[in-house]
């Protein structure tokens, strides 16, 4: 979306109004960990169901009635997920009823893909592998299929019994790190195991006491996925150790309101974009959106984040970066360098590119 009509809701609107902004302003911002974005049609329906014009319930069927009207034709093309997706987390946000349990969380999943995807709210029958930027192409190693349902009882059975009591903040925090970055890597389902976490999460830590109605997950849900990435990866012969250091700055934002930066150049396991600069994410996108379709949009930031300032990469970096085949990275990059976004770079071999400032 161009413009951002959530922000102010949350900052002068009465309490209805700004928790159901929330609601909406995290939903839509969760699509990122998959590089999913919504349409502008989806940003109009929460508006009205914000001014109490519709229900949630109504925002839904307003939904399917659209897609059912205006069928999407390219299979690659996922903003209907995105919006029927968002629609359901604002809706499941702005409940308050929660149970701290194995099908709570599998509810969770069921509710917000059935009819996205066929195995919705059910644990998955087959091992699964993804590749990661920030571990430069590598996987996280998650729960074996055959072990599935007893890993999920056994970690809400050691989470019921621990004890909050006498902790400080900091011990409260990385234990809350620590369980829902285990939860998280047990990867229950075989799609959508980051989105069912995060809302589950936000649930969760409002039977704690934590209000959590803020823009951090919003404006940094890729970050929140990779630093559950990293909480869940070891490569000790290069020196890389899981950690729960990022997911913890990102809780510590989020619970405590502190305003730690979170830049997912500083996970990446190389160390090679930590120093770098900062790109200027915000005036890139402004500038692509209007003349690139909304999946290709996810794909060039993420190859800008990934290569800021001098960065050169080549297919085989995009290739890693976006988990693409070599003929998509191939089109792709054309495509940038036929719209000026990228420039051939000479003596680095052929096929060189960088972005131009």
């Amino acid at each position: 979306m161009n413009q951002d009509p959530f922000k102010e809701y949350i900052k002068e609107s009465e309490p209805a109004k700004r928790d159901k902004s929330y609601a909406w302003h995290t939903a839509i911002g969760l699509q990122a960990v998959d590089g999913l974005k919504t349409s502008e049609y989806l940003v109009r329906t929460a508006v009205r169901n914000i001014e109490g014009e519709i229900t949630f319930e109504e925002a839904n069927e307003l939904l399917q009635s659209y897609y059912k009207e205006n069928p999407v034709r390219d299979a690659s093309d996922r903003t209907e997920e995105a919006d029927k997706v968002s629609a359901r987390i604002a809706a499941l946000l702005s409940e308050r009823a929660f149970s701290f349990t194995p099908n709570e969380y599998l509810s969770i999943h069921r509710k917000l893909f059935t009819g996205i995807y066929s195995h919705a709210g059910r644990i998955r029958d087959y091992n699964i592998t993804k590749k990661e930027w920030v571990l430069d192409g590598a996987t996280v190693l998650y729960g074996s299929a055959t072990e599935l349902r007893v890993t999920l009882d056994y970690d809400f059975s050691e989470e019921k019994k621990f004890s909050y009591k006498n902790l400080s903040m900091d011990e409260i925090i990385h234990h809350l790190a620590f369980f829902i970055s285990r939860l998280w890597q047990i990867h229950v389902f075989g799609e959508g195991n980051t989105r069912t976490t995060a809302v589950f999460f936000i649930k969760y830590l409002r039977t704690l006491g934590f209000d959590v109605t803020n823009d951090i997950f919003a404006e940094n849900a890729w970050y929140f996925r990779n630093s559950l990435v990293r909480a869940n990866y070891n490569d000790l012969k290069n020196g890389i150790h899981e950690t729960t250091e990022y997911l913890e700055t990102f809780i510590r934002n989020l619970i405590l309101n502190e305003n730690h930066p979170l830049h997912n150049r500083t996970l990446h396991i190389s160390g090679a974009f930590e120093k770098t600069e900062k790109p200027d994410i915000d005036a890139l996108k402004a500038d692509i959106e209007k003349a690139f379709q909304p999946k290709t949009v996810s794909h060039i930031l993420k190859l800008r984040e990934a290569f800021p300032g001098q960065t050169i990469f080549g297919r085989s970096d995009a290739m890693k970066v976006i988990d693409l085949k070599p003929s998509r990275a191939s089109d792709l990059i054309k495509e940038l360098a036929e719209h000026g976004i990228i420039k051939p770079v000479s003596g680095h071999g052929k096929g060189k590119y960088r972005f131009r400032q």
